[in-house]
């Protein structure tokens, strides 16, 4: 799986105007299920999103976790974070796995973070959604596993 993690001060998800999911601090997570991936790929990465450092502690260090912090998550499918760039202008995404297999391998990614102790909102799999955040910091990390 490929996911990119942005430190939020707030987010929120819109399908056709109507806010579908919203979080106050905590990150903004897209996630793209490869066609290699499988349930564990998909807890592996919960599990190191939920401990990952990235918030400030009392020293002002990147020393804290979603978890320690109570933050919550936004969790947004992202197909297109399997581009391949590599020939040409036009991004191929032959690598990201079947519609299907990608939205199960999503949802199991999120309620895995939710048994983590993360609250959880979602994005709607396979819509044209409008994304909105504050990017706090900004902290933005890529994370393949």
């Amino acid at each position: 799986m490929r996911i990119l993690v942005q430190r939020v001060s707030e987010a929120r998800v819109s399908v056709a105007g109507e806010v579908i999911g919203e979080i106050g601090a905590g990150l903004l997570i897209l996630v793209c299920a490869m066609q290699a991936d499988d349930k564990a790929n998909a807890e592996k990465l919960a599990e190191k999103v939920a401990k990952l450092r990235i918030f400030r502690d009392a020293d002002d260090k990147m020393n804290l976790s979603l978890k320690d912090t109570e933050g919550a998550a936004l969790v947004i499918s992202q197909f297109t974070l399997a581009a391949d760039t590599t020939r040409g202008n036009r991004p191929g995404f032959s690598a990201a796995a079947a519609p299907e297999k990608g939205e199960r391998l999503y949802e199991h990614f999120s309620d895995h973070l939710r048994k983590q102790g993360v609250f959880v909102a979602n994005g709607r799999f396979g819509a044209d959604m409008d994304v909105q955040l504050v990017n706090q910091g900004p902290v933005t990390v890529w994370i393949e596993g």
